[in-house]
Formats: C-alpha cells, structure tokens, sequence
C-alpha cells in the first residue's frame, strides 16, 4: 500500500510538472495576445469614432471648428493608447510572479504570483501547479481585459458627448445603461457597423413628464468578438490560447483524478492501521 501511495506521489508531481509549464506557455501566449489586442484596440476605436463622427452625427462634427476636431482625435487617440498599456500591465505584473516561480523551484520552494481580481482588486496568490487555480488566474485576466473595454469605450463616450457630437441631452446614466444591455447580448451579432452601439431608446421630456420621445442614439461600444473578427492576426493568437486551454483541462482533470486516487489509498491504509480484532 505504501509503494501505491509512493508511486501516485510520483504521478501527481510529473503532472504538476507538466501544469507549470502550460503555466508558461499560456502566459506567454496572453503575453502576446494582450500586445496585438492593445494594437486593434486603437485601430478599432479610431474606426468606430470616426464612423460615429460622420455617419451617426455627422451635422454635430461639421459644427466643430478644425482645432476641437484635432483635439478630439488626439484626445481618442490618446484614450486607445492608454487602454493599450493598461492590457499588457495586466500580464507584465504577472510575470514578475512566474519568473519568481523560476527562481524558487530551482530552491525547490513553493512558489506564487500575484494578479488583479477584478471583484476586490486584491491581490490574488496563484500556484501554477494546481490547474484550478491556474482556471482562475485565465479566467480573471478575461473579466479585466472586459473591464478595460468597456472603460475606454466609456472613455471615448465622454469625450464625444463633451466635445458636442454625441447629444448632450443624453444622461450618462442612459449611455451606461445602454451598453450594458449590449454587453448582454455580446455573443450576438450587433447590425451596423462594428464596435458600435446603435439603439432607439425613450426618454421623458423635462417639462413635461407625461410626454416622451423616442431617440435614436450611437455610441461607441467596443466588444471583443468584434475586434478579434476584423483582426487576422489576434483570431489566430486566441485559437493558440484555447488550444493551450484544451491541454490543461485535460491535465487538470487527471491531477483532479490522481489527488482522489491517493486520498483513497490513505484512506485504506489508515483503515488498515487503526484496526484491530
């Protein structure tokens, strides 16, 4: 019973083994995924507000005189590169913590790395030997990459409804609540031009609460489906990620397998032990 016990022990620690380098490999691979994600960002954000400058509101563009027109484009320019850098901040934290790791397991310690939660953006420890909470590391990183769309989609908004092309009398309570019903139905295919929030919404007149109108709005809502559909490059770089997801799952299942394997043998043997006729 002892060699089986010995001879699991063996099985669990080649599997870890094995984790932590899809651990390296999929860092990597988001590492990259992240870099041409913040490049189509720009791209598509710069698409989006040009196509809301004149085709969704082109009367409100012609308004500007040319230097609020180059502010607004510097100042969109400025907001994609701005999302661009806070995309690879999310993994360069990360990867302070797995070159940690490297250094660690040559002293053959326990090692960890810290990342963002998006819940309570505390600090969150992960083993990249444990499979699960190398799933919630991936699946974390995700919520944040989301969360970073949205705000510079926000961002955009703002800057577009200050500088008078997106209407003022639109609340940012509706923009925000408009984009959050999109956000809903992103595995849906949205009509109209892509990265674009276009939706006929109702909204009470001041003066006279009982009357109403319906508005049709367009806002910019970046969505990740969007941008990697127009960008070849990205598209190949998230099938790598999800080829890499594929061969953890599957290591995660057989560490998953081999702990209630060993648990049961334990289990036996200290029956074993503590009985007597």
């Amino acid at each position: 019973m002892a060699r089986a016990i010995e001879r699991i022990e063996r099985d669990i620690e080649a599997l870890k083994e094995a984790i932590r380098a899809i651990a390296i490999e999929l860092q990597n691979a988001y590492a990259s995924y992240l870099n041409t994600l913040g490049l189509a960002v720009r791209k598509q954000l710069i698409l989006a507000s040009y196509h809301l400058c004149t085709q969704g509101y082109p009367e409100n563009f012609l308004h500007l005189s040319l230097n609020q027109r180059q502010q607004l484009q510097q100042a969109i320019r400025k907001s994609g590169q701005v999302a661009a850098e806070q995309l690879l901040a999310c993994i360069k934290s990360d990867e302070a913590g797995l070159d940690k790791e490297e250094v660690e397991e040559e002293d053959k310690e326990v090692a960890s790395s810290e990342l963002l939660d998006t819940s309570n953006s505390q600090p969150l420890t992960t083993d990249t030997s444990n499979p699960i909470e190398l799933a919630k590391w991936q699946q974390n990183l995700e919520e944040v990459t989301q969360e970073i769309l949205k705000k510079v989609s926000h961002d955009a908004n703002l800057l577009l409804q200050k500088s008078g092309v997106l209407p003022k009398k639109l609340p940012e309570p509706i923009l925000a609540a408009a984009a959050a019903a999109a956000s809903e139905a992103s595995a849906e295919a949205m009509p109209g031009p892509p990265n674009l929030l276009n939706l006929v919404i109702e909204i009470e007149n001041e003066q006279q609460s009982e009357d109403s109108g319906l508005t049709q709005i367009m806002a910019i809502n970046l969505r990740l489906g969007e941008i990697e559909f127009a960008d070849v490059a990205l598209s190949s770089e998230r099938r790598q990620i999800r080829s890499i997801l594929v061969q953890l799952n599957k290591l995660g299942r057989e560490y998953q397998k081999k702990h209630r394997e060993r648990a049961i043998a334990e289990a036996e043997a200290a029956w074993r032990a503590s009985w007597f006729e």
